[in-house]
């Protein structure tokens, strides 16, 4: 099923890319000609294009593939935290002060000559 859903999500991508990058701007049109900023010279915006259609159908899809990917990735490992495994076992055992060799002892000072 993932290679299928994958290649799903792939072609969505696709999709999705070049349709938002073949969509004109809010600036782009006859308002902006005629100084304008509102992008519309006769009212509102109209019927929705048919590119905004596709975008809309392409980003459904990347988003429903998406979350199915994300749910099947994460349903086959064990449940539980990574440090189960380090709260189980015991700590190494420290070294004691007593068990530590004794240092050599400081050679006697010599006495001084002419003393």
């Amino acid at each position: 099923m993932n290679p299928v859903v994958v290649s799903i999500h792939v072609a969505a991508v696709v999709v999705l890319v070049l349709t938002v990058l073949l969509q004109a701007g809010k600036g782009a049109g006859m308002g902006a000609a005629f100084g304008g900023s509102s992008g519309t010279v006769f009212g509102t915006r109209g019927p929705t294009t048919l590119i905004s259609k596709i975008t809309c159908g392409a980003a459904v899809v990347f988003m429903i593939t998406s979350l199915s990917l994300a749910l099947s990735q994460s349903g086959g490992g064990p449940k539980g935290s990574i440090m189960d495994d380090y709260q189980d076992a015991a700590p190494p055992p420290m070294a004691s002060p007593a068990a530590a060799p004794e240092p050599a002892p400081a050679p006697a000072a010599e006495p001084a000559p002419g003393e």
